[in-house]
């Protein structure tokens, strides 16, 4: 699932943010005033001196210019395949967020935030590499060897924010895992989780989201609610919904306030909306599988930003990348995390 750049530091000037919605862009804001100077108000830019339009304003969250869509995207061009170069574009010029599946971290993380540095922009980091991360999938193995491990290589992640901005999504399906029960640690993997949140909030940039599942997960907001404080919700930014599925966005609103108002009402959260465009697959199973797996007719969503216009919304975010695969769930399809120009291309042009 990840994807990796090379790196570089801000240098000495730390760029904090206040933990409320608005310090997502106020971060970017002074990245792109660090890396690029103040200037000369006297000074016009070449659009403006020459009478042109001004470009756009680039994205708040980090484009990685090395992922595969866009490096699919310039094949298929060469070859004058214009339209699903176009499809490819509509997904390889958009932000998305980088998978830590387990490894050596600290240099990766190093880069990948380096990278965006140089961009102005803020990075989105997944964190996935809780012990038995793929309970009730694939085995119901995954993840690091042991609790301590995990705690290790936590460790070394935010070793590699060192007082960079990020977003950091806490270990997809995580918390729902244990609220459905097929954790054989229920205690043990909120600890870990809330071991997770206080490492990553020390560093005093990364805002962290734990994961929430989603809409058609766990009913029991209570429940889910309980896990959220155990697992140290109140010290986080707040928890991420549909990472990785296709659930509307509406739908995700409406039970992220559930969710809340579950907590007390002041709690926000973030959307992955990286597929969600026609919603999820109408039944269990397609074609011999789950229908969470590479599901047919389904579309991109709404595009990242960091101002929803949506109460207690805190962002849209692209968590899964568009076009890699949920798994190998169906004869020819490939393994999870590995990028699949057909359906990718199926996504942006349903």
């Amino acid at each position: 699932m990840a994807r990796d750049p090379a790196a570089t530091r801000i240098g000495a000037v730390p760029v904090a943010t206040p933990r409320t919605a608005s310090g997502i862009a106020a971060a970017s804001v002074a990245l792109a005033l660090l890396l690029g100077g103040c200037g000369s108000p006297s000074t016009p830019r070449v659009a403006e001196a020459a009478g042109s339009a001004l470009p756009s304003p680039p994205s708040v969250f980090y484009v990685d210019p090395a992922n595969p869509a866009e490096a699919e995207a310039e094949r298929r061009a060469a070859r004058g395949e214009t339209a699903d170069a176009e499809a490819l574009r509509a997904i390889g010029s958009r932000p998305s967020a980088k998978w830590l599946t387990g490894g050596p971290a600290r240099e990766e993380v190093d880069a990948f935030l380096g990278r965006a540095a140089i961009a102005g922009q803020i990075p989105v980091l997944v964190v996935h590499n809780v012990p038995q991360r793929d309970c009730g999938r694939r085995g119901g193995s995954g993840g690091a060897g042991s609790g301590t491990e995990y705690q290790s290589w936590i460790r070394d992640v935010s070793a590699g924010i060192a007082g960079r901005p990020v977003t950091v999504i806490l270990e997809p399906g995580a918390l729902p895992d244990a609220v459905a029960g097929c954790v054989r640690d229920h205690a043990g993997r909120l600890a870990l989780l809330r071991d997770a949140v206080a490492v990553l909030a020390s560093t005093g940039t990364a805002r962290v989201y734990l994961d929430a599942g989603h809409p058609g997960w766990i009913s029991n907001v209570d429940a889910l609610a309980t896990a959220l404080r155990q697992a140290g919700v109140a010290e986080a930014d707040g928890f991420a919904l549909n990472v990785a599925n296709f659930v509307r966005t509406e739908d995700n609103v409406a039970y992220g306030h559930r969710i809340s108002d579950a907590l007390g009402g002041a709690a926000t959260f973030v959307i992955d909306t990286s597929r969600n465009g026609n919603g999820p697959y109408p039944t269990d199973r397609v074609k011999g599988a789950p229908s969470w797996c590479n599901p047919p007719g389904r579309a991109i969503g709404a595009e990242p930003t960091a101002d929803s216009g949506l109460p207690r919304v805190d962002a849209l975010l692209w968590i899964k990348y568009p076009g890699e695969s949920d798994g190998d769930c169906r004869p020819g399809e490939p393994p999870s995390g590995t990028f699949w120009p057909e359906y990718a291309i199926s996504l942006a042009h349903p």
